[in-house]
């Protein structure tokens, strides 16, 4: 796996953690096909009871890099190969095993849309969700415009997918996308407490009972496709395009 992808069994629990501190954790196509495949193994160990995303240096994610957005732009489209987002996004729509988000820090873009398929989510104090996809001539991802108006309501989501407005830890706690709100920092610690208490559990039961609260996999895995549709289009279009150059020419600045 990628040297910025850090996976860890321990206690029935894999924990995968983002570390590209350098670039705030910005994910690249090796990244998130290493994160897929770290869901997707983990299906098939009977020792793994429970799953744990998370980042690190104080930062969730800031999305995709948007070097490898400028470069997809630029390539030749390639519908026989899914872009490493999809295939990251499908690992976790087919994953069956009890998902936890430690969020300290941003969670821009992906980084927030992958929070809204976990099921139980801890964040600091002082982390933050947003989702910048229209401010780059984008649209949402990852089923998010399906997940987040079920779980925030229309209005809620609008601001967040469409306006692109920030939400704090304790918004999104009001918003019913996080369960807690703890300190800086002990985000992680929180999290494997959960998941103690979830192995503790029957492993039949828990599996038998998150399939029921879950929307039918079917169901996400058509709203991604349509969204993947009008995203490949619009992440060529021009105003995208200026959209990536300026943020790539700032941050060089």
């Amino acid at each position: 796996m990628t040297g910025h992808i850090i996976v860890t069994d321990e206690e029935q629990t894999r924990t995968i953690a983002m570390r590209r501190p350098e670039k705030k954790n910005a994910l690249t196509q090796e990244m998130l096909l290493a994160m897929g495949e770290a869901i997707n193994s983990a299906q098939s160990n009977p020792a793994i009871r429970c799953l744990i995303l998370t980042g690190r240096a104080g930062v969730f994610t800031v999305g995709v890099d948007i070097r490898d957005f400028l470069d997809a732009a630029r390539a030749e489209p390639d519908p026989a190969t899914p872009r490493g987002p999809i295939i990251f996004l499908q690992a976790l729509v087919n994953n069956k095993k009890p998902l936890i988000a430690a969020v300290d820090g941003v969670a821009v873009g992906i980084g927030a849309t992958m929070v809204l398929h976990c099921d139980y989510v801890l964040a600091g104090a002082t982390a933050s969700f947003s989702c910048p996809f229209v401010q780059f001539g984008l649209v949402p991802e990852g089923a998010s415009s399906l997940l987040l108006p079920r779980m925030a309501g229309h209005q809620r989501a609008f601001a967040m997918l469409v306006m692109g407005r920030s939400m704090s830890a304790e918004d999104a706690r009001g918003a019913g996308f996080v369960n807690v709100v703890v300190p800086t920092g002990h985000a992680l610690n929180e999290a494997r407490k959960a998941a103690r208490e979830i192995c503790a559990l029957s492993p039949e039961a828990v599996a038998s009972a998150r399939r029921l609260l879950k929307l039918p996999t079917e169901d996400l895995l058509r709203r991604i496709g349509q969204e993947e549709h009008v995203f490949a289009e619009r992440m060529r279009s021009a105003d995208a395009v200026a959209a990536f150059e300026n943020f790539l020419s700032r941050r060089k600045r």
